[in-house]
């Protein structure tokens, strides 16, 4: 037989040590990418903040170094240095070179950890080009260094320290040749950072930039934990009410706090946290919380007369309309679903949380009636847009049901039905849209065009929403419907792209649409589904040649190349408009040569993405300035 049906136990390969992390990283940080890099972040301070929940760290600094690599300091007892008795080498040596070792087996070190499956320290080393790790200890500073997982110093005592200081540093640099991208991001960090801050109340934690050109420095430190999380949240939006709804308590082992603020928005901001570890998906703690909140202001109403006997209950969505929700629970064993802790899973986390928000939340409201009379009257009003929000999407269904061309008129379709191989353009205008309907393949390419700007989905129920032509144009086109509806199996088009203008309007425009795929159909952009057109902004024609520069750095480089004098012709784009259907198609549309921009999302940062787009969209005029003047370095400077 071929040697190819050979399978034997020589085909049977086993990775030692730390060989399976560099061999498969996603399977350990997630991915590669930024995301991964940063990741090996978290992991170290993770670690310290560990400390800190356990009553012995109240001081974490984290830096940037000007080589990029990262070091990390606490002021925790230090790694423990004596010989484990079992593998014959030091304990620290143990954290780092071995998986699954670490304080947080058996609850003897750690009641509290976020790092469940003990593997942070060994996977940072694992992908790391090199590590050193520094502990202050019983007197002395001792010191190791790892290459790529491997140990290449023995554990040695560099100096010595005063008996009452203690800690430790890690100090790492990512390889390069795993990870795509190799420079952190000072803004990522200091978002995750800051939720960290919020979340272990008092603890302080520093984040300092030390590369040429970046030098800067940010300090977390809130005595006031996660109701300060909530106020910082709420900043881009208008409190229905001064004080911040906070319930905290401890059943059968669970320690729990959660924090509440309506405001006067329509959208619901839950953010829930284990043992600091951020649940995008949820879990038993968040089921808690809901069933406790619609139960007991659902009595409430009834027992104070603002709902009549007559009335239906108000639903869970209708009181959480505009709430700002931070729930927290601290466990000893906590049972998630895989390493990425996406969602939780332990039955005594539900019953903590509905019983400590049950009780204390009945308090709240009986001592202060008239907050809690605000808040009833919200849900109300929410529970009628909804009904209107309800009809209005029956009367949709019935039409669609009823019509032979469902679709939306000003939609020229593609003849493809494989939405693996379909995509739409979201068109600004008509004029556009018609040179992209020409432009367009026909087989593989939709184009929906769009009169105006799209309605603010940030300031409007769902009853406005459905009832706005241009946004129901693309529910019926994309085909999943939105918010509890929406369905990704009947995606009609694996490619949204939203193409606008390159001017501040197009900018607007492209906003509005992000922020009404985001609040009802974020599925589309986990999924990454959607996309930004980059049309050029500078036509460059010479000797009958002609070249396309999408900003002003392409355009200098362009005519640095081909020299700057009068034979040059530089026409400056205005809208897509002005281009015809040959010229939008080479530039923007052709995917042998078009530049797109794929949006996406850090699930580990949610709160962060809820308030930009907030500050954004809503109301406030102040923190939009302040997003504005500090943001404004990043946007393309046009003379």
């Amino acid at each position: 037989m071929s040697s190819e049906f050979d399978y034997g136990a020589e085909q049977i390969q086993v990775l030692k040590g730390l060989e399976a992390v560099r061999k498969r990283p996603g399977m350990y940080i997630g991915s590669t990418s930024a995301r991964g890099l940063h990741h090996l972040v978290y992991e170290i301070v993770d670690n310290s903040v560990d400390e800190a929940l356990a009553g012995f760290c109240d001081l974490i600094e984290v830096e940037i170094n000007p080589d990029n690599s990262i070091t990390v300091t606490d002021n925790g007892r230090g790694m423990p240095v004596d010989e484990h008795p079992e593998m014959k080498i030091p304990a620290v040596e143990v954290i780092f070179t071995q998986l699954h070792a670490g304080g947080k087996f058996g609850g003897g070190a750690y009641k509290v950890s976020g790092g469940l499956h003990g593997v942070g320290a060994s996977v940072v080393n694992a992908l790391s080009d090199w590590l050193v790790v520094e502990i202050c200890r019983d007197g002395n500073i001792y010191r190791q260094r790892y290459e790529k997982g491997n140990t290449v110093t023995k554990l040695e005592i560099e100096g010595t320290c005063k008996k009452s200081k203690h800690g430790s540093r890690v100090t790492f640099k990512p390889d390069g040749t795993i990870f795509e991208e190799t420079v952190f991001d000072f803004d990522v960090l200091k978002q995750r950072l800051r939720e960290m801050a919020f979340l272990t109340k008092g603890i302080k934690i520093t984040l300092e930039d030390k590369r040429e050109g970046k030098e800067q420095k940010r300090e977390f430190h809130y005595t006031g934990g996660i109701k300060e999380f909530v106020q910082y949240l709420n900043r881009s939006k208008e409190a229905l009410y001064p004080a911040i709804i906070y319930c905290e308590g401890k059943v059968d082992g669970v320690l729990v706090e959660v924090a509440i603020q309506h405001n006067d928005s329509y959208t619901e901001g839950t953010y829930s946290f284990v043992n600091n570890i951020n649940t995008p998906e949820g879990g038993t703690h968040v089921t808690g919380f809901r069933n406790a909140l619609t139960k007991t202001f659902n009595d409430y109403a009834r027992k104070n007369g603002l709902l009549k006997e007559k009335d239906a209950n108000l639903s869970g969505e209708d009181i959480r309309e505009g709430m700002t929700a931070i729930i927290s629970v601290k466990l000893e064993n906590p049972q998630f679903e895989g390493q990425t802790k996406q969602k939780l899973g332990n039955s005594e986390a539900k019953n903590a949380v509905d019983s400590v928000v049950s009780e204390q939340l009945t308090y709240f409201l009986e001592q202060n009636p008239a907050v809690a009379k605000v808040i009833c009257e919200k849900s109300i009003v929410a529970q009628r847009a909804r009904a209107a929000a309800r009809k209005a999407r029956d009367l949709t269904r019935r039409k669609t049901a009823l019509e032979t061309a469902a679709l939306p008129g000003k939609l020229a379709d593609c003849s493809d039905k494989n939405p693996e191989n379909c995509e739409i353009y979201i068109v600004e205008g008509d004029s556009a849209g018609g040179s992209a309907k020409t432009a367009r393949s026909r087989n593989t390419q939709a184009i929906l065009p769009l009169r105006g700007k799209i309605l603010n989905v940030e300031k409007a129920r769902l009853d406005k929403i459905y009832a706005n032509a241009e946004i129901k144009a693309m529910i019926t086109a994309f085909g999943t419907g939105i918010h509890d509806d929406f369905d990704i199996s009947k995606l009609r088009y694996h490619k949204i792209i939203l193409m606008t203008d390159a001017d501040v309007d197009g900018a607007h425009i492209n906003t509005l649409l992000l922020t009404f795929i985001y609040r009802f159909m974020p599925e589309l952009i986990r999924q990454g589904y959607v996309y930004l057109a980059q049309p050029p902004l500078y036509k460059i024609e010479r000797n009958k040649k002609v070249w396309y520069a999408y900003d002003d750095n392409e355009l200098n480089k362009i005519l640095k190349e081909i020299g700057r004098d009068n034979s040059n012709k530089i026409q400056r784009y205005k809208g897509l408009g002005e281009m015809d259907p040959e010229q939008l198609w080479e530039t923007t549309m052709d995917p042998e040569r078009r530049v797109l921009l794929r949006v996406t999302m850090d699930e580990e940062t949610s709160s962060e993405l809820d308030l930009t787009f907030t500050t954004l969209m809503g109301d406030k005029v102040e923190p939009r300035r302040e997003f504005i003047e500090l943001n404004a370095k990043y946007g393309e400077l046009d003379i």
